[in-house]
């Protein structure tokens, strides 16, 4: 399955200062003190004059003229329109899941999508998606760990994580399900 198109831009903000030598704030300021203000202007200076390809300068060149790629809608939005209507029961269960991925460390990313919220790292090692009006699915990225009891196998649950754990209440979030969840985390940095 291929990754979203916000996933896709998030990857190549994450490698742009490795592969150009400066992260996408410090080309947007680059930029702006051209005194460029048409797209293709952009481009061409960030290609011609920099060595940039042009999948970066086109997205540096968005950056630039709207912040569109990296201001997307407010997490909080997102987060709340999950939980809105019959799956306001399934909030305290992310929000215990997500107070335990904060306490492992600083470096934790919340990324909230439609649909779910990603959990991520150096990369992604899980996501928390309310999946129907009383179940929220908590997805892991754990590779070369059988599945076993509720530790299940992703299957067409979702591509981007190995396994899947069905929750219905908040104190079915044990210590299985939050040593499962810190190996992902540990796994991922």
């Amino acid at each position: 399955m291929a990754n979203s198109p916000e996933d896709m831009a998030q990857a190549m903000i994450n490698n742009m200062p490795a592969k150009t030598g400066k992260s996408l704030d410090e080309w947007v300021t680059i930029v702006k003190a051209s005194g460029l203000e048409k797209h293709g202007e952009m481009i061409k200076l960030l290609k011609g004059e920099h060595g940039m390809t042009h999948g970066f300068a086109n997205l540096v060149a968005h950056e630039a003229r709207g912040r569109v790629v990296s201001a997307p809608a407010p997490a909080e939005d997102l987060v709340a329109a999950q939980y809105a209507g019959p799956k306001a029961g399934l909030k305290p269960i992310h929000d215990r899941l997500v107070k335990a991925v904060e306490a492992f460390g600083e470096d934790v990313e919340l990324a909230p999508k439609k649909a779910y919220v990603s959990l991520r790292r150096a990369r992604q090692f899980g996501l928390v998606q309310p999946s129907t009006k009383t179940r929220l699915d908590l997805g892991l990225n754990l590779k070369g760990v059988e599945p076993s009891g509720r530790l299940e196998a992703s299957g067409a649950f979702n591509a981007m994580c190995t396994h899947r754990v069905r929750l219905d209440t908040v104190d079915a979030i044990d210590g299985e399900v939050l040593g499962w969840l810190r190996q992902a985390y540990d796994a991922a940095g």
